[in-house]
């Protein structure tokens, strides 16, 4: 009998994966949670899940560290933002996938599975990886197979598999953020209610005393927080803490996912939020005009490679390395202000600052006034050509 590793959540798509692939595919199933920051329930449900529903052997595999260090630090120095939001669910997935890899050559496996639908973007994400990392075989059961949600539910009664807990969402959790969507929120004018949220207070329930936090940064990561230095798990956790405590970080958007299709998505991302924020405060006291311009394209292109589920393409390491060296100058510390769902920028400082108190100021002199004359009067000649000949009234 062949051997398949599942990548498991002990949801009800990767439950009904399991029987699936033993009734439909006849093979022997190896089950793998990858911990990337879930909730502990979430790490505990896909061990009992996996042993209730019979599975010989089952995996929990922690790589919170190796998120925080080599992909979340990474996407703060390009302040990885997709259509305006930070990167949570899309980063982990290649991680994710890496590991399955990993422990499906570990056990011999012959191919590896997972409970993508087709019209996700997370089989991109997972398959790209996969591919790139292995020759196995690949089987997404509930889209070969082209399942209803309710034919799931079905299939799952009728093979006595456990069913999660009923939930009015459909959400993906880790230690970046917290992606929210589906049941009632498909409607695009449904306000998302305040039941959706776990890791940020409304603005209405959040503190009335303002709180100002100050985050040091060393080659474009952060490293401590109000002179306290901790390691990047941590640094991320009291983040989340301390902004979703003010009410920072909820994202509701209308998203273009991979396939085409437009996807209504909430999100609470305060952590990320605030150290992105805060970074990009400092590049703008660090880098060049041109710098900065050049590190907007990269942001860009970077957040698009990400949510393509192109971690592995090498234009993302080409990137990262054009990123490193201009990050080699984003060190110093910014002070912000929290308070009801904003955050203020209040100051920042670094030993690499270009900005010049003394040059800008009205009061001095070292730059000779002057000599401006000649640059002001010849700027925007070609425009001012273009109108004396094509705009003669």
């Amino acid at each position: 009998m062949k051997k398949v590793v599942l990548a498991f959540s002990g949801g009800l798509d990767t439950s009904v994966c399991i029987k699936l692939l033993e009734e439909k595919y006849n093979m022997e199933v190896v089950t793998a949670c990858v911990d990337v920051g879930q909730p502990e329930d979430e790490i505990e449900r896909p061990a009992s899940a996996a042993d209730k529903i019979g599975v010989s052997k089952h995996y929990t595999i922690d790589a919170k560290d190796e998120f925080a260090e080599d992909f979340i630090f990474k996407a703060i120095k390009a302040n990885a933002l997709y259509e305006g939001y930070p990167l949570s669910t899309a980063l982990a997935r290649p991680l994710i996938a890496m590991k399955i890899v990993e422990l499906a050559k570990k056990e011999g496996a012959d191919a590896i599975a997972h409970g993508c639908t087709g019209k996700g973007n997370d089989q991109f994400r997972f398959e790209a990886m996969i591919r790139s990392k292995s020759n196995m075989d690949i089987i997404a059961p509930i889209r070969d197979l082209n399942l209803t949600r309710t034919e799931e539910v079905e299939y799952a009664k009728d093979h006595g598999i456990p069913l999660a807990s009923d939930k009015l969402y459909s959400i993906d959790e880790n230690i970046w953020g917290r992606s929210i969507e589906g049941d009632i929120l498909e409607d695009p004018m449904v306000e998302t209610p305040e039941e959706a949220f776990n890791w940020t207070n409304s603005t209405e329930d959040a503190p009335d005393e303002a709180q100002i936090l100050e985050i040091k940064f060393e080659n474009g990561v952060p490293v401590a927080l109000d002179n306290e230095e901790m390691k990047p798990l941590d640094i991320i956790g009291k983040c989340n803490e301390i902004a979703g405590k003010h009410g920072v970080g909820r994202i509701d958007i209308i998203e273009d996912r991979i396939i085409g299709l437009k996807s209504r998505e909430n999100y609470e991302v305060p952590g990320a939020i605030l150290l992105i924020t805060a970074h990009k405060a400092l590049e703008q006291l660090t880098l060049t005009r041109s710098e900065l311009k050049f590190a907007a394209y990269i942001s860009e292109m970077y957040s698009e490679l990400v949510y393509d589920g192109l971690w592995h393409d090498p234009l993302r390491e080409d990137l990262d390395s054009a990123v490193d060296k201009m990050q080699g100058r984003v060190t110093g510390t910014v002070r912000v202000k929290l308070h009801k769902g904003n955050l203020r920028i209040l100051g920042r400082e670094s030993p690499y600052s270009i900005y010049s108190e003394e040059a800008v100021s009205f009061e001095d002199k070292g730059i000779d006034q002057r000599e401006m004359t000649g640059m002001v009067k010849n700027y925007g000649m070609q425009a001012a050509t273009y109108n004396k000949i094509c705009k003669k009234d």
